[in-house]
């Protein structure tokens, strides 16, 4: 026989075919309510601390490029005083270079390798017109169209460089 009647008071609903589940049923309901919650409370946690880590590496690279900004500035402002003064002075006494020296030591502890030797270029320029003789105006002119009066623009081209490498303020 291959077909067979249920038997007679047996139910035929959805509800008698289910295996008993001894209250099991409600605590793994529960456990996946709990284990979506700590899936949602791990991606939040996440996702916060994500955003704070790119914020700090943002702050860090904006303070260390107003570093760089700062001392490349100073440099720019004595080494521009002092050339000027070398190309009519001629004077062997060293005192006014300190700053300058200074402002290449802290140059050394931040800047890149290029910047660094560009500065050591500026000292150099600035020296030698100390130790030149004094330029007239007439020389001044004509040492001016031979691009001797820019002793700064290798060194500021690689001060760019390096600033944007960590992007705008």
């Amino acid at each position: 026989m291959l077909w067979a009647a249920p038997e007679i008071g047996a139910s035929t609903s959805p509800q008698a075919e289910k295996p008993d589940m001894g209250g099991s049923g409600s605590i793994l309901t529960a456990m996946v309510g709990l284990a979506g919650a700590a899936v949602g409370g791990f991606g939040s946690f996440m996702t916060s601390w994500l955003t704070v880590r790119a914020q700090l590496s943002q702050k860090v690279r904006s303070e260390a490029r107003s570093r760089r900004e700062e001392i490349y500035t100073d440099f720019i402002k004595e080494a521009t005083r002092l050339f000027g003064d070398a190309l009519g002075h001629e004077r062997e006494d060293v005192s006014d270079l300190v700053t300058l020296y200074a402002l290449v030591a802290r140059m050394r502890l931040i800047a890149a390798n290029e910047v660094i030797e560009r500065a050591e270029h500026v000292l150099e320029a600035i020296v030698s017109a100390y130790l030149g003789p004094n330029h007239t105006l007439h020389e001044l002119r004509q040492f001016a169209s031979q691009g001797g009066m820019d002793p700064l623009r290798q060194f500021s081209e690689a001060c760019r460089a390096e600033l944007k490498r960590f992007g705008e303020a």
